[in-house]
């Protein structure tokens, strides 16, 4: 118990340091800005404010710790439409699995945008006409998430970015870090605090880059490669809670798990962003024998209101809903997820999903 206090100890100190670190005048001066999406169709649904109680797959962009709490294996996919009218579209694809009674959850999970194809174009054709390219964001995580108790969960994710079109490109490597408490009678109250994305910075590279020039007064050319100034990742934090309102008598389940016919769960988060303003997120969720769940959430930030002052696209309300059943007697279940969330400019995010347990 020694080595988990100082390892939750260690996490909360470099989270606090990096809660205070932030500087909204920075605004614009990260990169990789797809790490601070959530893809996954649950948490999405209810601002990304369960970031005390997300579970599975949907931890990997809320707290991993949550990892931990997959029962056996888990398969997520989801496909959003970024912003509809921007003709963006994410896809994220999530699976984990319990290594034995006590042996942790491993995770892998990968996103990938597609902005479609886009004309090229150049000084002497400011028209395009000739051709288009496809700009490519991607990132992989793997995950491993582990109970040191029935009441402590840890976990760490390792994720590989990757970012460029056919002739200009940066990679790198961002780190994400959580753990969660849980306590009450019935496991109702649980807090939750993660450090996500980071890392060392990432630099575009390649061929695009370098131009060629005849040299005067000869027939000879010269190579020149312009050099491409470094970028630092998006960190934040998150410190989260998560209430459950067992509205009838609940009953205990395998693993500690508590389960009412109806439930009715709070949640708000506090995200500390490093280069953007600090936000607030609140959510609730009502799920009726965990088969069919509502959900709703609203982001909040300074000057939110204020369309001069905020450049912010995603704050204000999100949606969502769940429909979850079960696949004979074997314990799977297969769910459908939708979500919805408000933006500034275009028409909103819709996300759907499928997940498996099995």
């Amino acid at each position: 118990m020694k080595i988990i206090k100082k390892g939750i100890l260690s996490i909360a100190l470099l989270a606090s340091s990096t809660a205070f670190a932030g500087n909204e005048d920075r605004a614009g001066e990260a990169g990789a800005s797809e790490l601070l999406i959530n893809p996954w169709g649950r948490g999405s649904g209810w601002g990304s404010a369960n970031t005390a109680g997300a579970t599975g797959v949907e931890s990997f962009n809320l707290n991993i710790a949550g990892l931990a709490y997959t029962e056996s294996s888990e398969l997520v996919f989801t496909n959003t439409n970024w912003m509809s009218g921007a003709d963006v579209s994410i896809n994220a694809l999530g699976f984990a699995h319990r290594l034995g009674e006590s042996g942790g959850v491993l995770g892998v999970s990968a996103m990938a945008m597609s902005f479609g194809d886009l004309d090229i174009t150049t000084v002497d054709n400011p028209d395009g006409g000739l051709g288009t390219f496809a700009p490519n964001y991607f990132n992989i995580g793997l995950a491993y998430s582990k109970n040191f108790s029935n009441t402590i969960s840890g976990g760490l994710v390792v994720k590989l970015v990757s970012e460029g079109i056919s002739n200009v490109n940066a990679s790198g490597i961002a780190i994400d870090a959580g753990v969660n408490y849980v306590t009450g009678d019935m496991r109702q109250l649980k807090f939750g605090i993660t450090l996500r994305n980071v890392g060392p910075t990432m630099t575009f590279g390649g061929n695009g880059l370098s131009d060629r020039f005849n040299v005067p007064n000869s027939d000879k050319t010269l190579s020149v490669n312009q050099r491409s100034r470094d970028f630092e990742l998006p960190s934040m934090v998150n410190i989260g809670l998560t209430y459950d309102f067992f509205l009838t008598d609940a009953q205990e389940m395998e693993n500690d798990e508590w389960m009412a016919d109806h439930r009715l769960t709070a949640a708000g988060t506090f995200t500390s962003n490093s280069f953007t303003k600090d936000q607030f997120r609140i959510g609730v969720e009502y799920a009726f024998r965990e088969m069919f769940m509502l959900r709703g959430g609203y982001v909040y930030e300074s000057e939110a209101t204020d369309d001069i002052a905020n450049a912010t696209a995603n704050l204000g309300p999100s949606f969502g809903a769940t429909i979850q059943v079960p696949l004979g007697e074997s314990g799977s279940t297969f769910g459908i997820d939708y979500s919805y969330r408000v933006t500034r400019i275009f028409d909103g995010s819709h996300g759907i999903g499928v997940k498996l347990t099995f």
